[in-house]
């Protein structure tokens, strides 16, 4: 009868402890699958069982409920839904042996008891998964009656006074207006209020007077810069490259932008698409494509012996990565070497990403950059400031006007070939009739030799040998213009060995020759610019071009030490185009001989030209044989290519009104291009040819695998149909009403930044390790908002539009909930649960 009892007693207790188990189970809230099951895999399972394939383990996928429920090759089944005892995953979580239990000890992230039970509790009912709650489309909430209807003045505040009434709280009193002044002016410029307005504020008895004191505030030009602080972190902005000598940058101007854009309330998908893709805008405006230096903040390396194209995948790189963290809350960059661990993330897909980015003309580094770029690379953008914006029409409109002139008068060439036929009378019918002899009225051997003339006018040199020496002569200019010198030189048996030279083996080197035009007048010479040099002969490794050089020890040679060679040999300079001369002025010439020592000729004779130079050669006339043929038949019969042998000539190589005008508007570009090369400049995104993209293996720029083309994540909405796969389409995909990523990243890190703490507290990361927001239906609630704008309140009286981050950020800031005092009673801490024993 004893043993009977005590059986009796042991079953009746262990019926209260069930009825108290199943009275504890039904007071226990419902389970919700993205709140307490998904953050849990996520965290301990998804490395290994998750969305990569490569690295999955045992073939088990649980982040996607048909492959959980599914059958392994071991036979057993990870979960099976309403059956916790048959299911391998609680069998893996909850054992004690080091070789069956999961995680792996060596991952150091166990599962607790409770954990446990909360995933025998999600199998006992059914299993059900849900898609991760920042993928979900964004759907308005419907705002939530509340007990307490004095309290809330925004719907926010229905929200969170649902969620305290709901624990048994209740929110704090308001702050009294000096502490809601100061906390305003730090939240909204960054600065301690001004007396003054805080004086006005709290003298103000009007109804809207904090609304008026907060429109105040987000007029500030401090406003702007406020805001600006965390999306410089975002955008990675820096003044200086990084990397190992870490030089400076100056993108200001995109630092600029943003400011100017916060302060002007650039609905957020314009402050979007301007940043991803102003440059592909429709006739962009200049803040459009400043503000694409966003994408232009990333390191640059200029450090030696690197690898361009190995700089340039990095930087496309890491502009995906940027953007997907910034705009979707998303770890892309994960899936650089393999698909991601937790998000439906493939590696392909993150290369399609790369794709969308690959085809802007820069090899992320400032190797070979101009000074003029100030540390940037390109491309580039002028910003001129206001002072130099008057000077930069002035010189574009010249340019423009120069090159209407050059497009009259290449129009009118047909006129000016004839013209110029006309003009070369008969100078053409000798070869060398166009030379004509140069009579010095003065010369002089800065070495002291002497000059004698002979009776056809050669002349030699005679007197004093110094090693080096330089003839200098002066003459009256004949004609109008100058078009070329010559000199001839000429063996003689008078020379030493019969040769050119004054000593030595006969052999000359002429190292330079110098010309300048003295005017009639008087005045300083004017030199004359050579740019050309010819002979009719010259020793190898010394030509006719070595005397314009300039270089010591090199000149024109001609093997006058081998008697065979020894014939008049001719050398000839020329200036671009026939320089203009006024009558009786006088001619200045140099020839120096200073390379070789004792290499001065001594029997010569010079010539000039005042032909165009393009006409003149050594020898005397020179024309290409197509246009002297074209020259030689009567211009009614010539033929087509003919003519057009004549016009490429003329304009090519004649100085007349054609090419002056061409010197006009090239000295206009240069004085343009000289003038942008000193105003400051803006790293600019611009698209440039398509280039090929592939998956790197292991994320290396030298490995690639698979081809790929411009495209999206599949478990996101796709792009219209109509939309390019292309920098611009992605950015107006980022800021579609149908994202679910966007709205939700950028309001949930707005209340990170006045109340402290997100609503889900990992701001920076959206993905499938997010955690659960606190209140789910108001980030929605805020989300849908701020993409539609209907309920947002108006900013010093103008009324809110989509995207409109003044007025959103006015709505957090005159609700109830930001106006709670700060203080914490011992009462307050005694009725909060968490507090209770």
């Amino acid at each position: 009868m004893g043993h009977l009892t005590t059986v009796t007693v042991i079953r009746s207790a262990a019926v209260v402890v069930a009825l108290l188990a199943a009275a504890v189970s039904a007071s226990e809230p419902a389970l919700d699958f993205n709140r307490d099951i998904r953050p849990l895999l996520s965290d301990r399972c998804f490395a290994c069982h998750g969305p990569d394939a490569e690295d999955r383990q045992a073939g088990l996928r649980l982040d996607l409920r048909e492959h959980a429920v599914r059958p392994l090759d071991s036979g057993t089944t990870a979960v099976v839904p309403g059956k916790p005892t048959a299911s391998e995953l609680l069998a893996r979580v909850r054992s004690i042996d080091p070789a069956v239990m999961m995680p792996p000890p060596s991952v150091g992230k166990p599962i607790t008891a409770a954990e446990a039970d909360q995933l025998a509790r999600w199998i006992a009912g059914g299993a059900a998964y849900r898609g991760h709650w920042a993928f979900e489309r964004i759907v308005r909430p419907h705002v939530p009656e509340v007990r307490d209807r004095t309290w809330p003045r925004t719907p926010i505040d229905r929200f969170v006074l649902a969620r305290l009434e709901a624990e048994g709280l209740e929110p704090n009193p308001e702050a009294d207006r000096g502490t809601l002044a100061r906390r305003l002016a730090l939240d909204l410029t960054g600065l301690p209020p001004d007396p003054a307005a805080v004086d006005a504020f709290l003298a103000d008895s009007r109804p809207d007077a904090y609304e008026t004191y907060v429109d105040t505030l987000l007029a500030s030009p401090h406003y702007g810069e406020r805001m600006a602080i965390e999306w410089l972190d975002a955008a990675r902005y820096a003044d200086s490259h990084g990397y190992q000598t870490d030089s400076s940058r100056s993108n200001w101007p995109w630092r600029d932008w943003l400011i100017r854009a916060y302060n002007a309330n650039l609905p957020f998908d314009r402050f979007t698409i301007a940043q991803l893709a102003g440059d592909m805008l429709d006739e962009p405006t200049r803040d459009q494509i400043v503000a694409t230096g966003f994408s232009r903040n990333h390191r640059i390396n200029g450090e030696g012996g690197i690898i361009a194209e190995e700089w340039r995948v990095e930087t496309v790189i890491d502009r995906v990565e940027t953007t997907g963290q910034t705009w979707l809350g998303l770890t892309v960059g994960c899936a650089r070497c393999h698909d991601h661990k937790y998000d439906p993330l493939t590696q392909k897909e993150f290369y399609g990403l790369f794709a969308v980015f690959n085809n802007v003309p820069e090899t992320g580094t400032i190797i070979g950059s101009s000074d003029r770029a100030g540390g940037n690379s390109d491309p580039l953008f002028d910003i001129p400031q206001p002072d130099q914006e008057a000077e930069l029409a002035r010189l574009e409109k010249l340019v423009a006007d120069a090159e209407t002139v050059v497009a009259g008068q290449v129009t009118g060439i047909d006129t000016l070939v004839a013209e110029w036929e006309r003009s070369l009378g008969p100078a053409l019918a000798a070869a060398d009739g166009v030379w004509r002899a140069f009579e010095p009225l003065a010369m002089r051997s800065v070495g002291g030799g002497t000059f004698r003339r002979s009776e056809d006018g050669v002349w030699f040199v005679e007197g004093a040998l110094p090693p080096r020496d330089t003839y200098e002569f002066e003459s009256l200019l004949p004609g109008r213009s100058f078009g070329g010198l010559r000199l001839e030189v000429m063996p003689d048996t008078a020379l030493p060995g019969g040769g050119f030279g004054r000593a030595g083996n006969g052999n000359i080197v002429v190292s330079g020759i110098e010309v300048e035009v003295r005017p009639a007048g008087g005045g300083p010479a004017v030199p004359v610019k050579l740019v050309r040099a010819e002979a009719d002969y010259e020793q190898r490794d010394w030509p006719a071009a070595a005397v314009l050089e300039g270089k010591q020890g090199r000149g024109w040679a001609i093997d006058g030490n081998d008697p065979a060679k020894r014939r008049p040999r001719r050398l000839a300079v020329f200036p671009a185009a026939a320089v203009p001369v006024e009558d009786n002025a006088r001619l200045m010439v140099r020839v120096q001989q200073e390379a070789l020592e004792g290499h001065a000729f001594g029997k010569f004779r010079l010539a000039i030209s005042g032909l165009e130079p393009a006409l003149l050669g050594a020898g005397g006339a020179t024309l290409p044989p197509e246009v002297a043929a074209a020259l030689a038949v009567d211009e009614p019969v010539r033929t087509p290519p003919q003519r057009e042998a004549l016009r490429t000539f003329y304009h090519q190589k004649v100085d007349g009104p054609i090419r002056r005008a061409e010197a006009a508007r090239d000295a206009a570009r240069k004085s343009l291009a000289e003038f942008r090369g000193k105003l400051p400049t803006a790293m600019v995104m611009k698209e440039g040819p398509p280039r090929d993209a592939f998956v790197l293996l292991r994320g290396e720029y030298d490995k690639p695998g698979e081809k790929v083309t411009a495209s999206l994540p599949a478990f996101l909405p796709p792009l219209p149909s109509e939309a390019k796969a292309d920098r611009l389409g992605l950015a107006r995909w980022i800021v579609a009403r149908d994202n679910p990523l966007t709205a939700r990243v950028w309001v949930n890190r707005g209340w990170e930044r006045f109340f402290g703490t997100g609503l889900s507290k990992t701001s920076e990361n959206l993905g499938s390790q997010a955690e659960y927001p606190s209140h789910p239906e108001l980030l929605d609630w805020m989300a849908t908002e701020f993409i539609e704008g209907t309920s947002l309140p108006t900013v010093a009286g103008r009324p809110a539009g989509p995207w409109d981050m003044k007025a959103f950020i006015k709505l957090l800031v005159t609700s109830a909930a930001y106006r709670q005092s700060a203080a914490v009673t011992p009462d307050k801490l005694a009725r909060d649960p968490a507090n209770r024993l």
